[in-house]
């Protein structure tokens, strides 16, 4: 089944107005970057050239590279050499703007990416590079074209494209956050809310539950997800102890975060305590460190900063761990023992951490990552600027009876604008600045008090 992904618009957009650079997709592995481009090649363009540096198309690019690129010194050098390497490739390039030359992990050969530069500078037709592993790209002998691309990230499934999937975005879309349309409508989306909290968004994954609606197999299909990204990243690490690091890293990640604390000053070393318990032969702190890295610059996990004292400008970077999808997180939750509420807390955590890094990629809210908050001796789940009206919200995803300590000294201190309680259980609902929405719905907040209105009136027929 073809899922609809929202990134299409903005492929589209940047199309309608390409101003000559070239375009870098970016994203974790088997998240639909392949597939999405090579609808766009051949919907939108009339001359489509695919290269994947990790198969055939690679080598043979890189041969007609070789043969334009001969040289005999004391000879004249070949004029336009890359232009003449993508002819032999492809007959029927064209440098034009109806030609769409698309060139996937391209980590794969530092060569080809420092071509960037040449490819945004001299050429008239749009070019797409992509890569699963793009943080080989760090190491010296890549050149970085700076100032010469434009960068678009591309996640796993959305829970909006999910419903989408399944038929339901348009009810997303207008229920009300605060508990005025029908509850019929809550529950049918809290339901689709706990299938994907449990299978995450990999586009595989999706289609397996649209197919069998059955979560064992879902399960079976992620499994070999993470088992393939484990094995490819085999071929960027030198040695077997920093292989067998990710089998033991994954779990230890999952238990680390969902311990009560006020944040980790030193995650490595944090980890380190953990893995060392499990692990004999005394994995380094180095090899650690390498290996988060790889899962960050790999889009497998994200950090999480902290605001000390709810203060925007006095923040700790790196100080908790979330997964990019959230099946991933459910799975090693499992694999790493924790169940029940503590990981069903995590989750939802995890879930709205991915919604707010979203936001600061689109220049919503500031900040390189999400962050929590602390303040007087308490802790709020999440700590928000707003970047639309220059104010800040606590957001606060835990449920339980002292749930609005924190928040309310948050307000009475007018630290804060407002504080939204994002949450599995409830129809929504306003107390003051207190603003109670479903956590699903969480997508739909906007971070501006004065001018989050909800439509009402409005009739969808929900099955």
């Amino acid at each position: 089944m073809e899922l609809s992904r929202d990134i299409y618009a903005e492929l589209l957009q940047w199309k309608r107005e390409h101003n000559g650079k070239v375009l870098e997709l970016k994203g974790a592995r088997q998240s639909g970057k392949t597939f999405i481009l090579d609808k766009l090649g051949r919907e939108k363009y009339t001359t489509y050239i695919y290269i994947n540096m990790a198969q055939t198309t690679g080598r043979e690019f890189i041969t007609c590279l070789d043969q334009a690129e001969e040289w005999v010194p004391g000879e004249p050098r070949p004029a336009d050499p890359i232009h003449r390497a993508i002819k032999m490739f492809d007959l029927r390039f064209t440098d034009d703007e109806s030609t769409l030359v698309v060139i996937d992990e391209i980590q794969e050969s530092a060569r080809v990416y420092s071509l960037i530069r040449q490819f945004a500078r001299n050429f008239q037709c749009h070019f797409i590079v992509a890569g699963s592993y793009l943080g080989k790209t760090v190491e010296k002998e890549y050149f970085l074209p700076a100032g010469d691309t434009v960068e678009l990230r591309m996640d796993t499934l959305s829970f909006e494209e999910f419903l989408g999937a399944l038929g339901k975005r348009e009810l997303y879309e207008e229920v009300d956050l605060y508990g005025q349309s029908p509850r019929e409508w809550y529950d049918e989306l809290r339901r689709a809310y706990q299938v994907y909290c449990t299978i995450g968004g990999y586009p595989d994954v999706v289609n397996a539950y649209l197919a069998s609606h059955e979560i064992g197999e879902c399960e079976r299909v992620l499994y070999q997800v993470i088992r393939i990204f484990i094995e490819e990243s085999s071929r960027y690490f030198s040695n077997i102890l920093s292989m067998n690091l990710f089998e033991q890293l994954f779990p230890s990640i999952a238990q680390m975060s969902v311990r009560e604390k006020t944040g980790s000053n030193d995650l490595i070393e944090e980890l380190s305590e953990v893995i060392y318990r499990e692990e004999s032969s005394r994995a380094t702190k180095k090899s650690i460190n390498s290996a988060i890295a790889w899962l960050y610059r790999s889009d497998i996990i994200g950090f999480c900063g902290k605001a000390v004292e709810c203060d925007p400008i006095d923040t700790r970077p790196n100080m908790r761990i979330y997964f990019r999808d959230l099946g991933v997180s459910r799975y090693f939750l499992k694999r790493g023992g924790v169940r029940g509420a503590a990981a069903e807390g995590y989750i939802n955590e995890n879930y709205v951490y991915l919604d707010l890094l979203k936001r600061i990629n689109r220049m919503e809210i500031a900040g390189v990552s999400p962050m929590f908050g602390t303040f007087q001796k308490g802790e709020i789940d999440f700590f928000v600027s707003s970047l639309i009206n220059d104010k800040d919200y606590g957001v606060e995803v835990k449920a339980g009876k002292a749930e609005g300590k924190t928040a309310k000294a948050l307000l009475d201190s007018g630290k804060v604008e407002a504080v939204y309680f994002l949450k599995g259980d409830t129809y929504g609902g306003k107390a003051g600045r207190m603003l109670t929405v479903p956590i699903y719905l969480a997508s739909r907040v906007r971070y501006d008090f004065e001018r989050n209105k909800q439509p009402t009136g409005i009739s969808i027929n929900c099955e």
